[in-house]
């Protein structure tokens, strides 16, 4: 932009106008930086129609602007008013004026290094809930959020649009305000910094990816085998998961209910801090089971339970490090019958050493640390708070808790997971890596009902928007086995997998059928996802949204969401409720059906069964052929797709994919009218292209023996004549 001769400050913000080049330069000591050209086109019936010159009033107020006519009259003003981090610049008639016209400002807005387009405002009565993997637009959006500085750039206006640059730091920005509409009027942006810090997330730390660039996925016994599960069956299910989940991306093998007196609840009779293991369920000890744990190909994690204990020989020998009633007699939680006293700097140094031995010494990396925060008294954050806890403490400690939690910290190591049972609100914000953010998929020896389900939704929307900005979510593992119906298991599946939070199986895996391990495999590994929507969501929304983009494209997976439990529902979207272009055409493909929809424009409206969910993968009509979906993921390319491109001269659509030992992929192709496919070919992998189906879909498939990214090709012939060169995916 050309250096600016007019400069002011308003607010925090520092002002440059070029009345030659109709354009503004804002500036923030934050760095962020906002510029670009203003215009404003008067409307007929004016009898001066079309684009008005804005220029400076040389009198005592350095933000007023003018607006002059095609005849060089001063038919009004455009103010712009400060209030500290915002400013606003409103369109102002003139006395006796009542023009229509549109004030326009279009440029470039800059804020951090890790910054998105998102939404902050929430809107009244939406149905539809917003993703994005890779840097991808929605018209729904408004800010710009950046997420090591904790600051939200929000736009306002009668129309935003944002759009990311391929750099993926700057944004192409439109605003556009209406003269005679008092309601939009203007345009405004405000910086709001300390975003999450000021509003729900007090001890705000923006995710460390370092030591864990993507959320943990595992395995854990609890879910199905409660407190039973020992070495033998854990072992036993890890030879399973070795052979059918670690090649898709499962990672972690995490052990349960191993300590002393841990195999029938209450958790408060287990004898947790003494490190000995159950003798029956562990008789080789907790550290040669991370050894075999490790020679299978996984993580070794371990759960803990560190402020109390249910062990009365622990309790006799170490009395002092108790909190006691009044009368002497020991308090007790959900954690122990004898509850630790935080105050104390020998109990949290046993805190520190114990957990140091387990990540040390026993060679544990992954560590869910429970009985921290909960939904009542009955957890350590809550009960330390209570009064008559506090005067029970042996020394003054406003910070008990967070010095519990720092003490942990230490104790696991820098480059452990930290997975506690953690809130947003609290002190572990800093020192969490993937907590837990609601209550167990199941009840205690029962099978997960409709209404663990559901709560297991309810709470990722509700905590969606710090997922992958302060940590990785965990919304307890993901069921999909018998008896389970198979549309429910699919519906779980997409609720974890869309919204790329931490995904734990928890399934006895020798048991599942084909169909339903399949579904495991599909969401692995997570997808890196960042949610669009900076807000908590309550309740059910029927329309979930993810908005991928990658270097060779662009697409988005809507899931519709029949949250009834006995009655099939229509459920559907216009395009603008999803923040897509309502006068584009999009190709829409049904996941679980394997079906081709057609192409649609404006809306989409499908009959989903109770407890169930649609899957679709919208793609914008490009007129030649193209992918619409594939197989191997829920995000139908968002993990495995690696390049994509169409030689036009050639006829020929190739790319290239990362393909799983051993397990079939198949590409589903969309041709349209005018193209025929002519033949398929892969450098790696055996390859088979299907026959014409209805809906004018083919599908690559695609099958290697090893895992190998592989490229592929596929040759069209168009109104009968066959493109040039050949169809080698290299060509």
């Amino acid at each position: 932009m050309n250096k600016m001769k007019d400069r002011f400050i308003a607010g925090e913000w520092k002002v440059g106008y070029s009345e030659k080049n109709q354009s503004f330069d804002f500036s923030h000591r934050s760095k962020c930086r906002i510029y670009g050209r203003i215009k404003f086109v008067a409307m007929p019936p004016q009898y001066r129609a079309g684009e008005w010159r804005i220029v400076r009033i040389r009198d005592s107020s350095p933000w007023k602007f003018c607006l002059l006519d095609t005849g060089g009259d001063r038919q009004g003003y455009l103010l712009m008013k400060d209030c500290g981090s915002a400013v606003r610049m409103e369109i102002v008639h003139r006395a006796g004026q009542k023009y229509g016209g549109i004030l326009t400002f279009e440029g470039t807005a800059t804020l951090g290094k890790r910054t998105f387009a998102c939404r902050t405002a929430p809107s009244e009565n939406s149905r539809v809930v917003q993703m994005a993997s890779g840097p991808a637009d929605s018209l729904l959006n408004d800010s710009l959020f950046d997420i090591d500085m904790d600051t939200a750039l929000q736009f306002k206006a009668r129309t935003v649009k944002i759009e990311t640059k391929n750099t993926g730091n700057e944004f192409r920005i439109f605003l556009q305000a209406q003269a005679d509409d008092a309601a939009g009027c203007f345009f405004a942006f405000d910086l709001q910094e300390d975003f999450y810090r000021s509003r729900w997330v007090p001890f705000y730390r923006p995710i460390d990816k370092r030591h864990n660039p993507s959320p943990p996925t595992g395995w854990m016994s609890w879910n199905v085998y409660f407190d039973t599960a020992g070495e033998k069956e854990n072992l036993e299910e890890a030879r399973v998961g070795a052979e059918k989940l670690k090649p898709y991306g499962l990672k972690i093998w995490s052990i349960e209910s191993w300590q002393e007196n841990s195999d029938r609840l209450p958790v408060s009779d287990f004898h947790n801090l003494t490190l000995r293991a159950h003798p029956e369920k562990f008789p080789h000890g907790m550290k040669w089971l991370a050894v075999q744990i490790r020679k299978l190909g996984f993580i070794p994690g371990i759960w803990t339970v560190p402020f109390g204990t249910g062990d009365r020989n622990f309790y006799r020998s170490h009395r002092e490090w108790f909190l006691h009633k009044p009368d002497g007699t020991p308090m007790e939680n959900w954690n122990g019958r004898f509850v630790l006293d935080p105050s104390q700097p020998r109990v949290r140094k046993h805190m520190e050493t114990t957990h140091r031995i387990m990540s040390r010494e026993w060679g544990y990396e992954y560590f869910k640390i429970d009985g921290m925060s909960g939904l009542n008294s009955g957890y350590s954050a809550h009960f330390f708070e209570l009064p008559e806890v506090r005067r029970a403490f042996r020394y003054p400690c406003p910070n008990a808790f967070e010095l519990c939690v720092r003490a942990l910290r230490r104790g696991i190591g820098k480059d452990r997971i930290f997975a506690g049972m953690a809130h947003y609100t609290g002190p572990e914000v800093p020192f969490c890596d993937a907590p837990r953010i609601g209550a167990d998929v199941v009840s205690p020896n029962k099978p997960p009902q409709w209404h663990n389900y559901l709560d297991q939704a309810r709470s990722t929307l509700a905590h969606l928007f710090v997922n992958n900005i302060i940590w990785y979510n965990d919304p307890d593992t993901l069921l999909v086995g018998e008896p389970t119906p198979i549309e429910t298991a699919r519906l779980a599946a997409t609720v974890i997998a869309l919204s790329g939070q931490v995904m734990f199986a928890g399934d006895k895996l020798a048991n599942l059928p084909d169909e339903r391990m399949r579904l495991l495999q599909r969401c692995l590994p997570v997808c890196d996802v960042v949610p669009l929507d900076l807000f908590p969501i309550y309740g059910d929304r029927p329309v979930w949204v993810l908005k991928i983009r990658r270097p060779f494209g662009s697409w988005d997976v809507v899931s519709l969401f029949n949250w009834d439990e006995n009655n099939a529902c229509e459920i559907g979207f216009t395009m603008q409720e999803a923040g897509l272009d309502p006068d584009k055409e999009y190709l829409a493909y049904d996941f679980w059906n394997n079906k081709m929809l057609g192409r649609i424009k404006g809306w989409l409206k499908l009959k989903v069964p109770p407890k169930a969910n649609a899957l679709i993968a919208l793609h914008p009509y490009l007129g030649r052929p193209q992918i619409v979906s594939s197989d191997r993921h829920l995000t139908q390319g968002g993990v495995e797709l690696v390049a994509l491109k169409w030689d036009k001269k050639k006829n020929l659509l190739k790319g290239r994919i990362n393909l799983v030992a051993n397990n079939p992929a198949a590409l589903v192709v969309y041709v349209p009218e005018g193209f025929k496919p002519e033949g398929a070919s892969c450098d790696r992998a055996d390859v088979k292209l299907s026959e014409m189906e209805n809906g004018r879909t083919v599908k690559l498939n695609l099958y290697s023996k090893c895992a190998a990214r592989v490229k592929w090709g596929i040759l069209f012939s168009k109104n009968g004549c066959q493109g040039l060169g050949s169809g080698r995916p290299g060509a």
